[in-house]
């Protein structure tokens, strides 16, 4: 987002989190709202122009999102909502985007509170790892002829009662509802907002055996201290490395595996 929209969801965020501060205040209901907000809003293209028309008070566009929502949401999404529209918005799509995300994080922030949020990150990261691996499954999970209702009972097959319950929700309204986004995209940005909840980066992390405890440990203190945050790692192993690790850090690469040095020593060669 840029300009306005970036403004109006930092705006946005912070509401939400002051909100979901209070204990009394059920984060899960809340992303449930949120993302039924967000479907509304992005099905319902002309109501979004008219609630982020530039050319319309603010707190008349408060009122009409209050006066459509009452009685179908909770008071704290309806003042939510009604927030957001007060702010300006440089399209009518950020707004749905901005829903959305506070949707994700309210989520995410259920999650943290339960103690879970860890286990969330690890969830989306290896689920992410089994769709790259099965072209089929990638193929019904984004095959724009199925249903809705047919994929989140595949996913529901996949998810259910074997992964926490933040993840199984975050990733069925990722595929029912992709809203032009890639699955591969759409999981990135899931896992960097659960990183974020704790402000820390997120390390990839791809090594021919799995890493021992001390080496986690070891690893994460040593990228701590390199990027200036706590880092979360994704660890995935492949046997094709052969040795060492490779490290992704957004679109930052640290290779100090074996097969990439084998590679570099043939370029030199045929060079």
């Amino acid at each position: 987002m840029n300009g306005a929209s970036r403004e109006a969801l930092v705006a946005a965020r912070e509401a939400l989190d002051a909100l979901t501060d209070n204990t009394s205040v059920d984060a899960g209901k809340l992303a449930g709202e949120l993302a039924a907000v967000t479907a509304l809003l992005h099905r319902e293209v002309s109501l979004r122009r008219v609630l982020t028309d530039p050319a319309q008070a603010g707190e008349a566009k408060a009122e009409l999102a209050g006066r459509l929502l009452a009685g179908q949401v909770g008071g704290e999404t309806v003042d939510l909502v009604s927030g957001m529209v007060r702010s300006r918005w440089s399209t009518s799509r950020d707004l749905v985007d901005g829903a959305e995300e506070l949707a994700n994080i309210a989520d995410l922030t259920a999650a943290q509170k339960s103690g879970t949020l860890d286990d969330v990150e690890d969830e989306l990261f290896r689920f992410g790892r089994i769709v790259s691996s099965s072209p089929e499954l990638r193929s019904a999970l984004t095959d724009k002829s199925a249903t809705a209702k047919a994929k989140g009972e595949l996913l529901g097959s996949l998810l259910g009662g074997k992964a926490n319950p933040v993840t199984e929700r975050l990733v069925v309204r990722l595929v029912t509802q992709p809203r032009g986004r890639s699955l591969e995209a759409g999981l990135e940005s899931l896992s960097k907002l659960a990183a974020a909840r704790r402000d820390r980066m997120v390390a990839v992390v791809t090594s021919a055996v799995p890493l021992t405890d001390q080496q986690k440990q070891r690893l994460g203190a040593v990228l701590a201290k390199l990027y200036g945050r706590e880092m979360h790692l994704n660890l995935d192993v492949d046997p094709a490395v052969l040795g060492g690790i490779s490290v992704r850090v957004g679109d930052e690469v640290i290779d100090g595996t074996i097969a990439e040095r084998l590679d570099e020593a043939t370029r030199r060669l045929a060079g």
